[in-house]
């Protein structure tokens, strides 16, 4: 699993760039399928936004986005949205039932 870790208009300090990929790597326990994890920062004037890509197996695509506060809280935020589709996709699919005539 490939994590990047990008700044748009800001530098990705070496702690900000560890916390994200520590809490990028921990998405894998919610859906195995995951090939590449793609974190965005992006600082405004006042405002600070992350964005989240996970890419999967079978063209499966998840984006999380999250404006304001500090970008930490930010990675928090997209972490635990990302959490919530990747547990949801996975129970769809684990709760399908195949009716056999």
């Amino acid at each position: 699993m490939n994590i990047t870790v990008i700044g748009r208009h800001m530098d990705v300090t070496p702690p900000l760039k560890a916390y994200a990929e520590q809490k990028a790597s921990k998405l894998s326990k919610y859906y195995d399928l995951i090939q590449e994890i793609e974190v965005i920062l992006n600082a405004d004037k006042d405002d600070t936004s992350v964005e989240m890509i996970v890419n999967a197996e079978h063209k499966n695509t998840f984006i999380a986005h999250q404006n304001g506060g500090d970008a930490y809280a930010g990675i928090d935020g997209c972490v635990h949205k990302l959490e919530r589709q990747l547990t949801e996709h996975k129970q769809k699919f684990r709760n399908r039932k195949h009716i056999a005539e």
